[in-house]
């Protein structure tokens, strides 16, 4: 099955079905604003100038009524997916051969575009119900094709509906009523359903569920991250589940019961994903002997997905319950309606889903028995209705269940005896339960708790009213019938099972709405955090007392803190049977990274002192098939352990892995012993508050206060803060500062005008300006700390530890080793370290240890200073070697092999770091630290070649210079930059001396960035070897950044990169808060330049206009003549070259023309640039002078 085909139709079918379902409301007179009335005249329904058949007047009054209720878009989303389901449900069964009549309905097997069904209309025009006689007339009338086949598509629709009720309606329903026009049209919704998704996908049922999943999936993006309303809840948590994942919650729960009372039993042999149990002491096994039964019926065992969606799980849960069938000699034409009608159950909130988890099952039953669909099947799968439409007192008047009606009875005498009564009658109190029981059954599902107690009563009730709906009067019929899903839904919520095997809704409480919260709060304290861990203590509930729950969930719940009850719960009062870590790639079609699961089966009863098996596919590659490395896992991937060993580690996490002398880590001191970990503060808005450094004027920033005292003294703004950022160990990350001026006078303010108390969000303030060791408190599965100076203030995001007992370095090199790695993954999921976690990590303090975190922080500093986002950077790489070479290549080439010895240099560290600490701790076969060219940079040609060309740009412009180390000018609006070339600050290559350099695709200004750069490497590398120079730089340049043109010069290529991708480069370096602003005239890039962000003043779009876009408009004017000149004297040939230029530049200056009217009216505004309010903000002042204003600013400015 390809997935891929599915997936693409799927979800442009979602918007194709709803837009054809509204077209029919509209051409019904029914729309989102207004409803048109509808006259009956004669035998017709006229509505506007439209006529319909009178029949139809009871449809479309419960259509509007309907409507009403629930709204416009809600009926038409919901009926596009009906039919959506009941179409491809068809496409199936038309395909396997299922259809009695044996006619494909949807297609022709042998003509493009047809409707075999048509072609044998009267053929099947009994068997669907319809008049032969008119199906004849019309077939050969000529011009009724479409309304005869709508005619045989909706009989064949209610002949299923005897078999399949649940999907396909009876005659006269109001989905029948808004069944698409034009179905014969080859542009119809049924043409795409047949054409984009193979017949060969169409094989196994299991297709039913992704196209759900893919039809339901834009939604699901729509409504994700948001808190989400009830009729919303099924799109944000459903996900179907692969395939072999449902075969080991099955056989490891339905198989493992049937084996463990007939051990023997071959249906082990068709159970590839079962976990053979451990061995157990006699002791366990006596424990086991006691609640397994000596003998299983078939028929007896229930099985129940709680969170059906569209019955992957029940379907895999057919073939092994078919599988025991047939061991125990059960007639094969018997078994598929015992299983559907004794075995297996499903609930779910979402009525499409639940319609397919059906269909599937019937489907299943129809492969065995052929005529399964004659034998009146009621299956036990439902989608949970809410009751608060009920009216019980009527209800029960109309039930008369007591025989109270008389006849001449007044009605308010009646009443009056039936509150005496209601008080007493145990089916009236019941009647109302139900009610208070699924008032937001849409929103709670399978979590509404009916106990057991009432499964007696609920089955007597459900009997009398079967009986009434039989024999009853009219009054009774029709309560009987309203009342009956309600008393059927409570009583599978009701009953207890053998298996309970389910991928449950994912759903963290950020999105949950009021209703879900308030009861998560009451009956799911432990597991409240997420709608998955909640189902996890649901699904135990719903076994019985010897039963199995199976689930597939987030791993999250093995290791956050904030699941410790649960875990604690779990492992004290139930049994993990057995538990596997899928971890990355556990859904293909999602984020392997995000979504990252477990699975896992637990038994209900406790066994004391047996052992779980744990199999550990986190450990292969994070893109591996997981199920081809289950199917061939090795030893070392297999743990057998009592779980009860697990409660003495933090927050009994689930690590399984630790060895006992790893476990034993614990009882050592903590890290909380030795010193402090704080987190930092929050500030509730951080475009507010926060900058990159290099977005600031530098005169306004501080980065050495030492306290609290002279942070305030410096009158400084900004201040370095630490929060995080990507994976990078020792040092480094230090591109961020907050606003604390005046001690967070600002920022104080905002917080408590928010939340009434500063310190509710400013953590540990005594803290702020020490120095100090932070880490990402979300990151990577290693973990990664940084030592950071004096004069940082810590966050949320960027913690910080602090300690006078430990010498940092010590304790840094220790959370940088294997050791602290391995003990921390115990606590948590791999990707979020949280303070608590550090705070618990136990801790060996050496003697003395110094030289090797010494020299390991000595080089990952070095290496954060080579980048321009380090405010220490002094110049690029390549400069340090400018004057032992005299090539740019030799150059790069010495920094290559220097960068590679760093790396070898870091790794002999890290394995010396390693060892040390492994022998501290007393450990053995770790594994090793992460390759230190995960966070230190490889030298590669064309990247380090184009962060050549970025200091260049600065020196170009006045950031950088030849003549000095480090930030030269990074002030605010020009000022003070004149006297700094008074002071020969820019002597050896002068800076330009309006921060403005033209980025051209041609020759047009002798002062453009090419020329410039082919100044600056004959300064550094001297003339001999500028040609040679420049072909290395435009080499290196076509390596990745620029596609090569052939015949091109070093120049040209260097011109098209500074042209075409310099400022890409850029945005993605100083991560969309660029420093150097392109000003572009458009498309046709007529006229582009940069303009260095703290230069920009209120003269710079003057300068610009006068100095460059004014003389560019005259010269494209002379070429332009020029041209027209070459044209009388040139061949074809040339004509038709200088024609295309012609045309270009004609292009080019309607282009500059409309850009030079912007730009004077934008100098003319004399706009002013506060540096404070950041890139973001102040790039959104020029409308659309600058170029990518929406990806930097956020929204096109007009």
């Amino acid at each position: 099955m390809n997935t891929n085909n599915i997936k693409k139709y799927a979800s442009k079918a979602r918007i194709a079905f709803f837009e054809a379902v509204v077209s029919r409301a509209n051409n019904l007179g029914i729309y989102a604003d207004r409803i048109d009335e509808a006259m009956i005249t004669g035998d017709v329904m006229q509505v506007g100038d439209k006529t319909f058949p009178v029949s139809q007047k009871s449809q479309r009054d419960a259509l509007v009524k309907l409507i009403e209720q629930q709204g416009f878009h809600v009926v038409a989303a919901h009926t596009a997916s009906t039919w959506f389901n009941r179409l491809c449900a068809l496409r199936f069964m038309e395909l396997k051969e299922y259809l009695d009549h044996g006619y494909r309905v949807l297609s022709h097997p042998s003509q493009m575009n047809g409707f075999e069904i048509l072609g044998h209309a009267t053929d099947v025009a009994e068997e669907l119900g319809l008049n032969r006689s008119e199906v004849l007339e019309m077939s050969l009338a000529g011009d009724k094709e479409e309304e005869l086949y709508r005619q045989l598509l909706l009989g064949q629709c209610h002949v299923l509906h005897d078999a399949m009720d649940f999907l396909f309606d009876k005659v006269d329903s109001v989905s029948e009523l808004l069944l698409p026009d034009g179905l014969t049209r080859t542009d119809s919704i049924l043409r795409s359903l047949v054409d984009d998704v193979p017949e060969e996908d169409w094989d196994q049922v299991e297709i039913i569920g992704w196209l759900y999943q893919f039809y339901i999936s834009e939604k699901k993006d729509e409504v994700m991250g948001k808190v989400v309303k009830s009729e919303d809840i099924p799109a944000a948590t459903q996900l179907f589940t692969p395939n072999w994942i449902v075969q080991y919650l099955v056989q490891n729960s339905v198989g493992r019961q049937w084996l463990q009372t007939y051990p023997e039993s071959s249906i082990k042999a068709d159970m590839p994903y079962y976990i053979e149990p451990a061995e157990q002491t006699d002791e366990v096994n006596a424990q086991l002997a006691e609640i397994t039964p000596d003998s299983l019926e078939p028929e007896a065992i229930k099985v129940l997905d709680p969170a059906c969606g569209s019955g992957h799980i029940l379907v895999e849960a057919y073939n092994t319950l078919k599988a025991i069938y047939d061991e125990r000699g059960y007639r094969s034409r018997e078994i598929p309606q015992l299983i559907l009608e004794n075995n297996l159950f499903g609930l779910d909130i979402d009525d499409r889903a639940a319609q397919l988890a059906g269909f599937a099952l019937m489907m299943m039953a129809r492969e065995d028995d052929r005529r399964i669909f004659t034998r009146g099947i009621k299956l036990n799968v439902l989608s949970l209705q809410e009751s608060a439409h009920l009216d019980i007192p009527q209800l029960w008047r109309d039930l008369d269940l007591n025989d109270d009606q008389q006849v001449g009875q007044s009605q308010n005498l009646f009443v009056e005896q039936e509150y005496e009564l209601d008080i007493e009658d145990e089916n009236f109190k019941l009647i109302q339960l139900i009610k208070q029981w699924f008032l937001q059954a849409k929103t709670l599902g399978a979590l509404i708790d009916v106990p057991v107690e009432y499964q007696q009563q609920l089955k007597a009730l459900k009997d009398k009213l079967l009986e009434l709906q039989e024999s009853g009067n009219t009054a009774q019929k029709l309560a009987a019938e309203l009342l009956l899903p309600f008393i059927q839904q409570a009583l599978l919520l009701s009953l207890r099972y053998d298996s309970v095997i389910a991928n449950p809704p994912y759903m963290g409480n950020k999105g949950m709405n009021a209703e879900l919260k308030d009861r998560v709060l009451k009956s799911f304290p432990r597991s409240k955090h997420d709608l998955f861990a909640m189902f996890i203590e649901r699904c135990l509930q719903l076994n019985k007392v010897n039963g199995y729950s199976a689930l597939i969930t987030m791993q999250s719940w093995m290791f956050l803190s904030s699941y410790e009850q649960l875990r604690r719960y779990l492992l004290k009062n139930h049994t993990l049977c057995s538990l596997v870590q899928i971890g990355y790639n556990s859904f293909p079609s999602l984020n392997s990274k995000v979504a990252q699961a477990a699975m896992f089966v637990f038994n209900k009863q406790a066994i004391d002192n047996g052992l779980s098996q744990f199999i550990d596919l986190n450990s292969a590659p994070a893109a591996a098939d997981k199920e081809q490395v289950f199917l061939n896992r090795t030893h070392d991937m297999l743990f057998e352990l009592d779980t009860g060993v697990l409660d003495a580690l933090p927050g009994s996490s689930l690590a399984y892995w630790l060895t006992e002398k790893e476990r034993s880590c614990f009882d050592l001191s903590e890290l909380s012993e030795h010193g402090a970990v704080r987190q930092g503060l929050a500030t509730g808005d951080d475009e507010q508050f926060i900058r990159y450094w290099y977005e600031i004027s530098q005169n306004s920033m501080c980065t050495g206060s030492d306290s609290l005292e002279a942070a305030e003294t410096s009158k400084a703004k900004w201040f370095p803060l630490n929060k995080g950022g990507q994976m990078r160990r020792w040092y480094g990350n230090q591109e961020l500062v907050i606003n604390w001026e005046n001690d967070g006078e600002s920022l104080k303010d905002f917080v408590s005008a928010r939340y009434g108390n500063y310190t509710k969000r400013l953590a540990s303030i005594d803290y702020y300006f020490k120095p100090g060791i932070t880490w990402s408190l979300i990151g990577s599965a290693q973990p990664s700390f940084r030592f950071f100076e004096k004069g940082a203030i810590i966050s949320h995001k960027g913690p910080g530890i602090f300690s006078n007992k430990i010498d940092p370095l010590i304790l840094l090199a220790y959370l940088n080793s294997n050791v602290a790695a391995k003990l921390l993954n115990t606590m948590t999921t791999g990707t979020s370290f949280e303070v608590g976690h550090l705070k618990q990590l136990p801790i060996v303090v050496p003697d003395e240890y110094e030289n090797i975190p010494r020299k390991l922080l000595t080089i990952y500093q070095d290496d954060w200073n080579q980048s321009e986002l380090s405010w220490a950077f002094s110049s690029d790489v390549l400069m340090s070697f400018s004057t032992d070479c005299m090539s740019v290549k030799k150059a790069f080439e010495q920094y290559r092999i220097a960068q590679q010895n760093k790396i070898d240099t870091a790794n002999d560290l890290y394995s010396q770091n390693d060892l040390f600490f492994t022998e501290l701790f007393g450990l053995k076969n770790l594994e090793a630290s992460e390759n230190a060219s995960v966070d230190l940079k490889l030298a590669e040609e064309s990247t380090d070649i184009a962060n050549f060309i970025s200091y260049f740009v600065g020196c170009a412009i006045g950031r950088y210079s030849l003549d000095r180390e480090g930030l030269v000018y990074a002030h605010a609006g020009n000022e003070g930059f004149a006297d700094l070339v008074n002071q020969g600050a820019y002597k050896t290559f002068a800076a330009d001396d309006d921060g403005i350099i033209p980025l051209t695709d041609m020759e047009w200004f002798p002062d453009d960035a090419t020329y410039r750069f082919r100044d600056f490497v004959r300064i550094v590398w001297g003339e001999e070897h500028l040609q040679q120079n420049l072909d290395f730089v435009a080499e290196s340049l076509c390596q990745h950044a620029i596609k090569p043109k052939r015949g091109e010069s070093s120049l040209d290529s260097i011109r098209r990169y500074m042209s075409a991708q310099f400022y890409n480069d850029h945005l993605k370096t100083y991560k969309k808060r660029p420093i150097y602003w392109l000003f572009s005239s458009g498309k046709q890039k007529a006229f582009e330049c940069l303009v260095y962000l703290h230069r920009y003043n209120e003269s710079t779009l003057s300068r610009m206009r006068t100095e460059y876009v004014t003389p560019l408009l005259g010269k494209y004017g002379a070429r332009l003549g020029q041209l027209e000149q070459q044209l009388d004297s040139a061949s074809t040939s040339e004509r038709t070259k200088l024609k295309k230029e012609m045309t270009a530049l004609e292009k080019k200056q309607a282009e500059l023309r409309t850009f030079d009217d912007n730009l004077k009216h934008y100098a003319d505004m004399r706009i002013s640039l506060d540096l404070d309010d950041g890139v973001k903000e102040n790039y959104g002042k020029f409308g659309d002078l600058l170029a990518d204003v929406k990806v930097i600013h956020g929204k096109i400015v007009k």
